[in-house]
């Protein structure tokens, strides 16, 4: 505890502000997960929510980690740092470091052991949606981050989803799935 206070005055940030803030940002990472079922969070995000009132250049990062903890103590979710590389024509006139920071992003993870997860949290009804959700945001990921709707669907066909078909036996109308994850910001259309 002495080591964290001791870290905290080098910001100029008492206490309680350091609790305000850790606070907002673990209730943005709890809501933004759910409202967007697990797509990562960008570290951009966290860092405005936490520099909108204050300067200080490393206190984002200081405010991330703590927030890291008390997901982990107190809400058992362990919040991983991803590290994307952005495709080459996105980093021109950036410098290299910039480009890389702009690229972390975080999930969070339940630390319930398997058993425990899939008895209690799992969830069979919308077990189909998750899975759907997964391949198309794996292929706009493989895609470096965009995809062409056209494109899509042509991994989707190799997979046995037709956008003309409305009738698949667990999605029912596959372009009307589709179109509520584009809608949720899941999936990318071009």
């Amino acid at each position: 505890m002495a080591s964290a206070l001791e870290d905290l005055s080098q910001f100029d940030v008492s206490n309680e502000e350091k609790d305000r803030l850790v606070a907002e940002v673990i209730r943005y990472v709890l809501f933004k997960t759910h409202q967007t079922a697990g797509c990562p969070i960008k570290r951009e995000e966290l860092t405005q929510l936490v520099s909108k009132n204050y300067r200080q250049r490393a206190l984002p990062g200081f405010i991330i980690n703590e927030a890291k903890e008390k997901l982990s103590t107190i809400f058992g979710y362990e919040m991983r740092e991803l590290q994307r590389s952005r495709p080459s024509s996105a980093s021109q006139g950036r410098s290299s470091q910039q480009s890389v920071s702009d690229a972390k992003s975080y999930v969070i993870m339940s630390k319930l052991p398997g058993d425990a997860y899939k008895k209690y949290v799992e969830d069979a009804n919308t077990a189909h949606l998750s899975g759907f959700t997964f391949v198309v945001i794996s292929i706009v990921h493989l895609a470096g981050g965009k995809v062409a709707e056209e494109a899509l669907w042509h991994q989707l066909r190799r997979l046995g989803l037709d956008e003309r078909s409305e009738s698949h036996p667990v999605l029912g109308n596959a372009k009307q799935a589709l179109e509520t994850l584009v809608q949720q910001r899941l999936g990318r259309k071009r």
